[in-house]
């Protein structure tokens, strides 16, 4: 297996982004997001443009997060949900990924036609990513899985960037191992601090630092045996 470079939740922080990747060691490791790249932020339309540029010429997997379904659910239906969006970030991303043609635009509609007529290609990278990843023993996915089916693998597309409580704190009886984000770290640590989550029976790594919520931007170095290596970026 190919060393595996997992970067946490971004949520348009392009400059802690920069800083982290770094340390990625580029012809060696696989590098891998486990989703939510957009929303909030600094420049979540330039995160979404800069991953998509290093996967042309890089070994990159950006996974699926909530932030890229709500995304793709208010292009589906921009007036019922541009409330909604708005108060998850969404209008930071919608505003970067127009740039100053965001001004040309009056109503939900104006602006949705606006994405689909300047953003086409950015928006088919986001359709296109995967609800997870697997490698070896590891899978990486957003949120979790559904630990009650008899194959993980049939869970429900919602959940595997939706889920919480029920996969963080569920037995998994599945055989491997799952590195998220969805969940920042700070709402597991007792003390609400921004490192790294384990679960107790170490079948869980959770490496959403809560970056752009004043907290760390997390990557982990995933090998065959074992998890190697970490890089944090602080807000």
């Amino acid at each position: 297996m190919k060393p595996i470079f997992a970067v946490g939740d971004v949520h348009g922080e392009l400059g802690l982004l920069i800083k982290l990747l770094e340390n990625w060691q580029r012809d060696q490791e696989k590098l891998v997001f486990v989703g939510d790249l957009i929303d909030r932020g600094e420049n979540p339309g330039g995160v979404i443009r800069f991953v998509q540029k290093l996967a042309e010429t890089s070994d990159v997997v950006a996974v699926r997060g909530n932030h890229e379904a709500m995304l793709l659910d208010w292009l589906e239906d921009p007036v019922q949900r541009m409330s909604y969006y708005s108060s998850q970030g969404g209008m930071e991303t919608i505003q970067t990924l127009l740039g100053a043609d965001f001004k040309n635009a009056a109503s939900p509609e104006e602006l949705r036609d606006l994405i689909l007529l300047k953003n086409r290609s950015e928006i088919d990278f986001i359709k296109q990513m995967p609800l997870y990843f697997e490698a070896e023993q590891y899978v990486f996915v957003h949120a979790g899985v559904d630990l009650t089916k008899e194959d993980w693998h049939d869970t429900d597309p919602h959940d595997f960037y939706w889920i919480r409580e029920p996969f963080l704190f569920g037995k998994n009886r599945t055989g491997r191992v799952f590195i998220i984000g969805h969940t920042p770290v700070q709402n597991l640590h007792k003390d609400g601090s921004s490192g790294l989550w384990v679960a107790p029976d170490k079948t869980k790594l959770d490496i959403d630092g809560g970056a752009v919520f004043g907290g760390t931007l997390h990557a982990v170095v995933v090998e065959k045996e074992a998890i190697t290596g970490s890089f944090s970026v602080a807000k």
